[in-house]
């Protein structure tokens, strides 16, 4: 199911519109701690892109950069954690979350993992490989994915989610390094994150219908959480 989790029903859960901008302005927000300048803030930047593709309004997007970056006199107490453990049938996650209390997102994470198993830190951190992701598609004719991967400096490729579209995998620190070389060789970006990919992804033709639908159903609660930002996970239908 590639590097991060879709489920059936995402569009109805963690794409609507109100969902997406509200994850995509906690990222803002975040990113904009390091100043409101898109064009001297990668971080800020990669995320405003993404915003602007989503066509999230121009207003919504300049209130969030202004409050995170402190102009607005309002406070910004969104603190970043991830849960680690198994959805059913031990098919490992990582969950990432921005949430401006802890003491409501953790015991709400321990009630959804109730049909899982909500491990400790590093329990299941060190199944996943830590990555910059950049998907693309080809914006020249000609465009080869493997030649922009090399000279770009990406370390892998697989094929994205959208049709057509390429994921290059980075390290964490060239993540910008490779989204703003990938134009030059032909690629037009379409987002740009950290995120994390399984090492080992349980196979889903390994699982009965009915216990993948149980893993979708878990995923789907996890997903539909206001406080998460990400759900990786590792399962593969490939």
């Amino acid at each position: 199911m590639g590097a991060q989790w879709k489920s059936k029903g995402k569009e109805l859960v963690a794409n609507a519109k109100g969902k997406l901008f509200s994850k995509l302005a906690k990222e803002i927000m975040m990113a904009a701690r390091n100043g409101a300048d898109p064009a001297s803030n990668a971080r800020l930047r990669l995320v405003v892109e993404q915003a602007r593709k989503a066509s999230m309004p121009k207003d919504t997007l300049d209130r969030a950069i202004k409050k995170g970056a402190g102009l607005t006199g309002e406070a910004v107490n969104f603190e970043h954690v991830i849960y680690e453990g198994f959805a059913p049938h031990r098919v490992p996650l990582m969950v990432e979350c921005l949430t401006d209390n802890l003491n409501r997102t953790a015991p709400e994470m321990r009630v959804l993992f109730r049909k899982g198993q909500l491990g400790t830190s590093g329990s299941v951190a060190w199944d996943f490989d830590h990555l910059g992701m950049i998907e693309a598609v080809p914006a020249a004719a000609g465009a080869d994915a493997e030649v922009a991967a090399i000279e770009a400096g990406a370390q892998d490729l697989e094929a994205g989610e959208e049709e057509g579209s390429t994921l290059f995998l980075t390290a964490p620190t060239d993540l910008d390094l490779v989204s703003k070389a990938l134009p030059e060789q032909g690629f037009t970006v379409l987002s740009a994150k950290l995120g994390y990919k399984p090492k080992n992804p349980v196979d889903a033709s390994t699982l009965s219908a009915e216990q993948l639908e149980e893993v979708e159903a878990f995923l789907a609660a996890i997903d539909g959480n206001d406080d998460v930002q990400n759900v990786y996970v590792g399962l593969t239908t490939g």
